[in-house]
């Protein structure tokens, strides 16, 4: 008889009204996997293009899954079983991960359920100082900075460049975050910190105080003024925003300085670029058990805080989803099983 589980599943895309709390099976493990008895996971921006189907994508790049879909992929939770070639983990571990990701960014890697199979190497154990709440809204962030600012990790081929990413030294440099008050920005705002940069954030007023209280040396309300007409001689903008116009920040940065896209889709400066000597460069987030154990040291000792901005049961998906598309999200949203 197949064990079941509650789980938030798709079987159509479109808006948050199509996410369907209700029971499906309860995965099975790999000899090489835990299986992870998730407390909470968080939203992150693939769950909402894969819920609504990819529709800002030209046609022959969108998903054609097989439905239902599971989608999530950053889990805090305790480990229930384990394969039979895992070792580092036991059965009742507290553990965070991300998983699957990029491998399942076009079907969902099925964390928004009680129980979501996991590679014992995208695992790591969770911080012991902070909840399942904040570790489960750190995962996708926290290594999205970590891998644009500090160490790439892999040698896996760039979907977006020819070249592999590679962090400037951040000593002593100073370093503008779009998008500051956000799940990445306000991880990426602490870790340039951390490093020794001075760092100019970059986000609504009503994020000010938190991200003067997390390290930033300056905070400009992009709601009063353009953050690139007052910004100048940056080493390195981290555009954690995306859109249209990220080349505006250009003649904010040094010759020598660094772009960072996150999202680099619609870019359009990088002739401008290279006439200023400026390097664009972006990644894609690849899920890695011992880069967030390292990256949750940080977590431990409390030098990273995870922002969060508000948190709902998991049967409430579709609200958190609504939530999701509004502005000014401060942080990270969080579903919390039964």
């Amino acid at each position: 008889m197949t064990a079941m589980m509650k789980a938030v599943r798709l079987h159509e895309f479109g808006g948050p009204e199509v996410l369907l709390y209700e029971d499906a099976p309860r995965p099975e493990i790999a000899t090489d996997e835990v299986l992870v008895r998730v407390h909470a996971t968080s939203l992150n921006p693939p769950d909402l293009y894969l819920r609504d189907g990819y529709r800002r994508l030209p046609p022959e790049w969108q998903p054609s899954p097989t439905f239902p879909l599971i989608l999530g992929t950053d889990v805090s939770g305790v480990v229930a079983a384990v394969g039979a070639s895992v070792t580092g983990f036991e059965v009742g571990d507290d553990v965070y991960a991300m998983v699957r990701f990029p491998q399942d960014l076009m079907t969902g890697s099925g964390a928004y359920a009680d129980y979501v199979r996991v590679s014992a190497s995208e695992l790591a154990l969770k911080p012991s100082r902070i909840d399942h709440v904040h570790a489960a809204g750190a995962p996708m962030s926290l290594l999205t900075a970590w891998q644009f600012l500090v160490d790439l990790g892999h040698d896996a081929p760039n979907p977006f460049q020819s070249l592999a990413h590679t962090p400037m030294p951040l000593n002593g440099k100073s370093v503008l975050v779009n998008g500051a008050g956000g799940g990445v920005g306000h991880l990426a705002v602490q870790i340039a910190k951390w490093q020794g940069s001075r760092v100019i954030a970059v986000a609504s007023g009503k994020h000010g105080a938190l991200l003067t209280d997390l390290g930033a040396d300056t905070v400009i309300d992009y709601t009063k003024v353009a953050a690139e007409t007052v910004a100048k001689d940056v080493d390195l903008v981290l555009d954690a925003v995306g859109g249209a116009h990220m080349e505006r920040f250009l003649p904010s940065i040094k010759p020598g300085g660094g772009l960072y896209l996150v999202n680099p889709l619609g870019f359009a400066g990088h002739d401008d670029a290279a006439k200023r000597q400026i390097t664009v460069s972006t990644t894609q987030v690849r899920s890695n058990g011992a880069q967030l154990a390292q990256a949750g040291r940080l977590l431990e000792d409390g030098t990273v805080r995870v922002a969060i901005d508000s948190t709902y049961p998991m049967a409430e998906a579709s609200v958190a989803h609504r939530r999701a598309s509004e502005r000014s999200i401060q942080g990270k949203i969080v579903l919390i099983t039964a």
